[in-house]
């Protein structure tokens, strides 16, 4: 499966896994198999993680380099991420006045409990970095939200 990228991305994966690689003796923990995907610019989820192989706690499991290439080509074959025009036709579920607007507190709701669980203090991180302040009715743009939100910048972004 590793045979999916191209030399460029095969660097890329070993510049990344030599990073990860803590101890220096050509392993990468498998707790850290989502940190190394997301640092080359993919966006599993916990649950993808896990059905890779990544581990919840440190220590259970090593991953080598040649194990890690086929991981990180499946992770990037995988279509199976939102993109901002899916994201907006679910927040119009929540555009009471079919505006382009929802409640600001309800946009934090969301995001603290569908889909992929996040902490409260992540949910604040995300909505003062990327949604405009609730006006005085306390809405806020959705669709300008989601734009900030998947418009980066991301890792390996600057070539």
């Amino acid at each position: 499966m590793a045979k999916d990228l191209s030399a460029k991305d095969i660097e890329r994966a070993k510049f990344v896994f030599s990073i990860y690689d803590f101890e220096g003796n050509n392993t990468v923990d498998a707790y850290d198999l989502g940190s190394c995907l997301r640092a080359l610019n993919l966006v599993p989820t916990e649950k993808v993680v896990e059905k890779l192989g990544g581990q919840k706690k440190k220590g259970q499991k090593k991953l080598k380099v040649d194990e890690f290439l086929p991981l990180y080509a499946e992770c990037k074959k995988d279509k199976d991420i939102g993109n901002v025009e899916d994201f907006t036709e679910v927040l119009k579920l929540y555009d009471k006045n079919e505006n382009g607007m929802m409640y600001y507190d309800e946009l934090k709701h969301i995001l603290q409990t569908l889909g992929e669980k996040l902490e409260g203090s992540e949910v604040e991180e995300i909505v003062k970095d990327c949604a405009e302040p609730a006006d005085d009715e306390g809405l806020t743009t959705y669709t300008l939200f989601l734009r900030k939100l998947m418009a980066g910048p991301y890792p390996g972004d600057e070539d």
